[in-house]
């Protein structure tokens, strides 16, 4: 397995795409592309319906590559962040022993509910049985990405998936989203990947908790009633009074619920939480609106977020996924980033890809600025937001993952 990275900021599409490719091809060292992921600006406008073309012309996968990839409001490549500017990253995989198969959904092809695992197969054109993971890049206008990826569990449960929502555009039709040779304007595209390849995951939400674990001890739907036995907002009023002035401030625009996923979980930490937003207070009833259903029993934790819990998450997520080993040489990352970090959130480009790199040395990062991050969290996967979803491709037994 190798990996390589590269990115341009060429406004030119065609000098873009032959930047990229003379750094990713001196990096391969004449090993083959099997993969290719495409991340292109927006700002390229109809020049990105030719990308595909011109992308395959120029790097030459060899017969039963495979490649993916959308439109972005920023892209990520070459351990640099290139926001509010035209921008190409894409990223090469040489990967011996691996089967790819790609695959493009329309939201009226997902199967209903009620319909067996073997019409998720028949969709994405890969059997269960071969354990593949996923790579899924989705437009965030005209497919239900959520009921996606619960169908995707349904029927593959041990695989990973990672990826992220097109951005860049304001209007249905407006993103692209790229397999094969085809640039689609709508639904979701994926690869599928088996054989010799993990995909270890980092899902940082960028929160940090405050207060105590709760139990959830009445509530209806989204609708959180009582807390211990108590109403949630006189909890919730209590612990901000205990607060710091800094943390107090941050409560009025930045505070979020974690919600742990795994009953079994006795003791919640980093990685445990799924972060959801509260949409609603009801001052009269002492309730709060999640986003998200809750159920009697379910334990949770509210959390803050900002530019220092957004470093603080990620730093201690990555601690948590390396600690005691090193990358195999020749691995690879995709990092699926919100729209909402980056400059935007820490006053300079390049935070997330550094901190990645300051734990895992040079290894090839590619991604780009998402509507929504796909990423697991207690093996369930997930449409988050604010986060920096990471997808670290190593070589190992098909269906393991870290």
């Amino acid at each position: 397995m190798r990996w390589a990275s590269a990115v341009s900021s060429n406004s030119d599409i065609g000098e873009a795409v032959a930047e990229c490719a003379r750094s990713i091809l001196q990096d391969l060292a004449g090993q083959p592309a099997d993969l290719l992921v495409v991340f292109a600006s927006a700002g390229y406008g109809p020049d990105q319906a030719r990308l595909p073309d011109l992308v395959l012309s120029t790097m030459s996968p060899p017969q039963g590559g495979a490649l993916i990839g959308c439109s972005a409001g920023g892209v990520i490549g070459g351990g640099h962040e290139i926001e509010a500017a035209r921008g190409l990253a894409i990223a090469a995989a040489s990967l011996p022993g691996v089967r790819i198969s790609g695959f493009h959904i329309e939201n009226d092809d997902l199967p209903i509910p009620d319909e067996g695992p073997e019409k998720w197969e028949e969709l994405v054109g890969v059997k269960a049985a071969e354990r593949p993971h996923f790579v899924i890049a989705a437009d965030p206008f005209s497919i239900r990405a959520e009921s996606l990826l619960a169908g995707l569990d349904f029927a593959y449960p041990t695989a990973v998936k990672v990826g992220g929502l097109a951005s860049g555009a304001a209007r249905p039709g407006g993103h692209a989203l790229f397999l094969g040779d085809t640039a689609h304007g709508s639904g979701a595209v994926g690869v599928a990947m088996s054989g010799n390849i993990q995909i270890g995951t980092v899902v940082a939400q960028g929160c940090r908790p405050i207060g105590e674990p709760l139990v959830v001890t009445r509530g209806h739907g989204n609708v959180l009633l009582e807390l211990g036995g108590r109403p949630a907002l006189t909890v919730l009023g209590e612990l901000v009074k205990s607060l710091s002035a800094e943390d107090r401030a941050l409560v009025s625009h930045s505070l979020f619920i974690g919600i742990v996923m795994d009953p079994l979980t006795e003791t919640p930490a980093q990685g445990d939480y799924l972060i959801r937003h509260i949409v609603g207070i009801d001052r009269d009833g002492g309730a709060l609106g999640i986003a998200a259903d809750l159920h009697e029993g379910q334990t949770v934790q509210f959390h803050l977020r900002n530019a220092s819990t957004a470093a603080y998450d990620l730093e201690a997520a990555l601690a948590l996924h390396g600690a005691g080993r090193s990358l195999p040489d020749g691995s690879g990352a995709l990092m699926f980033s919100c729209l909402g970090r980056g400059r935007h959130l820490y006053g300079r480009p390049d935070h997330d890809s550094d901190m990645v790199r300051g734990r895992f040395g040079a290894v090839p990062i590619t991604g780009f600025f998402c509507n929504g991050e796909i990423g697991p969290v207690a093996g369930t996967s997930y449409l988050h937001g604010y986060t920096s979803a990471l997808g670290i491709f190593t070589p190992g037994a098909a269906g393991a993952a870290g």
